[in-house]
């Protein structure tokens, strides 16, 4: 089975969770810029979330089924349809031989995904199937490609409700090695201060712009190079601060202020350019019992999918909804 790319967006990967253990190779791990829209995918299909899936940066484009074939769209909501039907976001649908999916521009957020029943079954180098532009690891994918997916059984047509992480808001983040670094004031300006996404943002990371003074650290000129890791919230010597993201260097000599934690790195991922964004520092307990619940809400998306066609019979209070609105006339 596999999808015919006919059409598509410039920044468009194949991403799973991405590789794990190269670090000290000089490898990040890549991987899916918003991990949790691979969990939703998963649920959506019944599969795995450790299966790859595209990963669409703004804009998605045109895509034929060569055989029947399940898809479920997670991440940043864009405008989508089958054959020219629109179809749903957070949801699965199932693809008859011959048929179109034309997906376009995102409404909100920036990363969109489309996942495929089995999962998108590109080649794997070093335990992953997650493009790495910058190490030169796979390549965007390109009108012509296809994209071959391993056999998965009919999709039953599902959805999630799931609440806003594509406008940005509130990323709790904890003190790295080097927020002492940073004079108490500066520290508690940064927490005061509202930032926006600036228009510098790629895979490997994202400028913030914000009103007045920029930050700095003590002695920023002479901090060694260190190992870094996504979510690093660097300072760059314009004061400008740089949150890091899946495709980040390995290393790096700026100074860093803080870290997001990895439950809020997809809503920092998809916050789009002029979304704004505050910092709220968390103790390491506090940042532990946040990651918890976080990844105890992943483990319970199975009990939040429901069909996207409703039995009547499934629906307990089917008498209070207002099922014909209007005037009507037996005669008209």
């Amino acid at each position: 089975m596999s999808l015919i790319v006919h059409r598509i967006g410039p920044a468009c990967t194949i991403q799973d969770q991405g590789r794990v253990g190269y670090l000290d190779q000089g490898l990040s791990r890549s991987g899916a810029a918003d991990l949790q829209a691979l969990h939703e995918g998963a649920v959506l299909l019944g599969q795995s979330p450790q299966l790859a899936a595209l990963e669409m940066a703004g804009m998605g484009g045109e895509f034929e089924a060569t055989q029947p074939l399940g898809i479920a769209l997670t991440g940043a909501p864009m405008q989508a349809s089958i054959d020219g039907a629109p179809v749903v976001w957070n949801a699965s649908h199932q693809m008859e031989a011959g048929q179109r999916l034309v997906i376009g521009a995102v409404t909100r957020g920036t990363y969109g995904y489309l996942h495929v029943s089995g999962g998108v079954a590109s080649k794997s180098f070093l335990g992953s199937r997650s493009a790495h532009l910058t190490a030169k690891i796979g390549k965007t994918v390109q009108a012509g490609d296809t994209l071959p997916a391993n056999s998965g059984p009919p999709v039953r047509g599902m959805r999630l409700t799931l609440g806003n992480r594509f406008s940005g808001g509130v990323l709790r983040v904890i003190a790295s090695f080097q927020t002492p670094l940073f004079d108490q004031e500066t520290l508690d300006r940064f927490a005061q201060t509202e930032f926006r996404r600036g228009s510098r943002a790629n895979r490997m990371g994202m400028q913030l712009d914000s009103e007045g003074e920029g930050f700095a650290a003590q002695g920023q000129l002479n901090i060694l190079s260190e190992v870094i890791t996504p979510g690093d919230i660097q300072m760059t010597g314009t004061g400008n601060p740089f949150i890091l993201l899946p495709e980040c260097q390995t290393t790096g000599g700026y100074p860093r202020i803080a870290t997001v934690l990895p439950c809020d790195l997809p809503r920092a991922a998809q916050t789009p350019a002029g979304g704004k964004i505050r910092f709220e520092f968390v103790s390491l307990d506090e940042a532990t019992t946040l990651q918890t619940a976080y990844s105890a809400e992943l483990a319970r998306l199975p009990g939040r999918v429901e069909p996207l066609v409703r039995d009547p019979h499934d629906i307990p209070d089917l008498l209070s909804y207002q099922l014909i609105g209007g005037m009507i006339s037996a005669t008209d």
